[in-house]
């Protein structure tokens, strides 16, 4: 019979024949360009079925099939053969068993380990310092923000109202310190639980590799250096891919202002970061990069990890000359930039946003604010995204750089 009959009377796919064929289980004659299929063909079948029902693989079934096609064996040796052969899957089955139960009993343990303590622990809830108060300031007339109401837990504000000589007043949700100008737009906030897996699904393996890559590179970087009783201020937290990663090694008196404009986002991550059960200094904003309502000249490390590529798409200005008012002068910059080696002639980019795309115009700009280049790396070429980094076409090559530079007093600004 055809390869199409034969499919249909074994209720296996046509590929799944084929397959069997080129690892040589099935050898069917062909004639006149196509194969056909007899009762040895079918005998075989029925053997690679009843293996694999046994749990023998592809491979396994292949030697046998060799032997008892070369070796012609009797009806004794064939006995002798087949109930060595079984004995000997038996105890790899049983050995397979215990090391699968032996998993089981670890997974259940540790889920029990994990309930427990979701019974024991209390809510953790992550707020605005007291002691952060001094870096906030109005972003209208630069006087201190004074707090007039609030609910304090452990000396940390989880809501309440900041005010300004001014008049101004500021708002502080759930531990995250509001912007009034800030437009709060309609977010569904489950979304981004489901985000994270989706992402790696959704996106391109080389893209995500070069994504971790770059992460470690500048939590090293990050961690190697002296962080106790330093500002650290990130433009554009997003979902804290960063800020999770070195979020356990942060020193105690460190704080970590996390700014982002989309306040759903920034509930997010400090959602994830309450699971910890560590309490760590995070002052989230949720506020325009252009008006952060902190003190000038309060930062040490400047983290801008794709914050100026992401406000590139729709600016031609380099944002890091609008925020580094807030930048000590012995300040450090760690960055990590989106670029194109070249721009097709459909590309998503409008030409005006081109600039902040290219390397040789992201050094020159970041030389301009006089930081001296320590550390560079520049990740491999990205010929697609995904889902969620869908900013270039076909035929356009992207690569992420991440530089880590410093200034000190005696450089001065212009």
């Amino acid at each position: 019979m055809k390869i199409g009959a034969f499919s249909k009377r074994n209720n296996i796919t046509i590929d799944t024949i084929r397959h069997y064929m080129e690892l040589g289980l099935i050898l069917p004659e062909k004639k006149g360009g196509q194969y056909h299929f007899d009762n040895r063909c079918q005998q075989d079948i029925n053997d690679i079925l009843s293996f694999k029902n046994m749990g023998f693989t592809l491979n396994e079934i292949k030697t046998i099939f060799k032997y008892r096609k070369l070796g012609k064996f009797s009806s004794y040796q064939k006995d002798e053969y087949y109930r060595n052969l079984f004995t000997s899957k038996l105890k790899t089955l049983n050995e397979d068993l215990k090391t699968l139960n032996q998993y089981k009993n670890n997974i259940e343990l540790k889920l029990k380990e994990w309930k427990i303590a979701d019974q024991e622990d209390q809510a953790h809830s992550l707020g605005i310092d007291l002691k952060t108060l001094d870096v906030l300031n109005c972003q209208h007339c630069s006087n201190q923000l004074d707090l007039t109401q609030g609910n304090v837990v452990n000396g940390q504000i989880i809501s309440g109202k900041l005010t300004c000589p001014c008049g101004k007043t500021y708002t502080i949700d759930s531990g995250i310190f509001i912007d009034p100008t800030q437009t709060i737009n309609d977010h569904n906030e489950q979304e981004y639980n489901r985000f994270l897996s989706e992402y790696i699904q959704l996106t391109d393996s080389s893209y995500i590799d070069n994504l971790n890559i770059g992460i470690e590179w500048g939590y090293k970087k990050l961690t190697s250096a002296d962080l106790k009783g330093k500002i650290l201020l990130e433009l554009g937290t997003g979902l804290g891919f960063f800020l999770r990663n070195i979020y356990t090694d942060l020193p105690d008196d460190c704080l970590y202002i996390a700014v982002d404009h989309n306040i759903y986002r920034l509930r997010f991550v400090k959602e994830l970061l309450e699971r910890s059960k560590l309490s760590k200094r995070v002052l989230f904003i949720c506020s325009d990069f252009l008006n952060i309502p902190i003190r000038n000249k309060v930062v040490d490390f400047l983290l801008d990890f794709t914050g100026t590529s992401n406000y590139s798409f729709e600016h031609k200005e380099f944002l890091l000359n609008y925020t580094d008012k807030y930048v000590k002068d012995n300040s450090s910059l760690y960055g990590g930039y989106i670029l194109f080696k070249h721009f097709n002639v459909n590309s998503l980019i409008q030409e005006e946003y081109r600039s902040n795309f290219i390397l040789e115009n992201i050094k020159a700009s970041i030389s301009q604010l006089n930081y001296q280049l320590k550390s560079e790396q520049q990740s491999d070429y990205i010929e697609k995204g995904g889902k969620y980094e869908n900013y270039f076409v076909e035929g356009e090559k992207v690569y992420l750089y991440y530089y880590y530079g410093v200034r000190s007093l005696s450089d001065g600004l212009d």
